[in-house]
């Protein structure tokens, strides 16, 4: 399937070094956040909400653990998976084209990638605010925001990949 498909070494860009520092630091100022935190946090937290933002189901405080582990899994993974963008699905993939189709699609995974990243780093943190009292439940905009965030970059890069045929 991906037979003939050239695996070119193409370095880095500076915005994916940026967005990949950028969100790590995120990370860790979420995790120290989290762990400076963590005394203060009730023993109970919510663990979903409805679509008003309201929480409608708690857990144990140690599922804020949960969703950075969930992040940081899906960042690794798709950082693996953004190193082999000759397996990724094309569909006008030409020699003359090739390594510009390649840096897109592997652009567009590094954004996903940071961007649900930081979906998580914020979830931990508005999940501790309200089982603090500090908030009263998420913004009904919070996953719309993030939805269309996630399907925003996908499809510029989708349409991207399309003039560039």
């Amino acid at each position: 399937m991906y037979e003939g498909r050239p695996q070119l070494n193409i370095p880095r860009t500076w915005l994916e070094n940026f967005l990949d520092i950028a969100s790590i630091a995120l990370l860790i100022m979420g995790i120290m956040s989290l762990i400076s935190d963590w005394a203060g946090i009730p023993d109970t937290v919510p663990t979903h909400f409805n679509a008003a933002g309201d929480p409608d189901g708690w857990g144990s405080k140690s599922n804020l653990w949960i969703l950075i582990v969930m992040g940081v899994v899906t960042w690794l993974l798709l950082t693996v998976l953004e190193k082999y963008p000759h397996i990724y699905n094309y569909f006008n993939l030409t020699e003359e084209n090739v390594e510009r189709q390649y840096k897109n699609a592997r652009m567009m995974i590094n954004v996903m990638k940071n961007e649900i990243l930081l979906f998580f780093v914020y979830m931990t943190w508005a999940c501790s605010e309200v089982a603090k009292g500090v908030s009263e439940g998420l913004s009904v905009w919070v996953l719309p925001v993030f939805i269309v965030g996630i399907t925003g970059s996908i499809a510029f890069f989708i349409v991207r990949s399309i003039k560039w045929k």
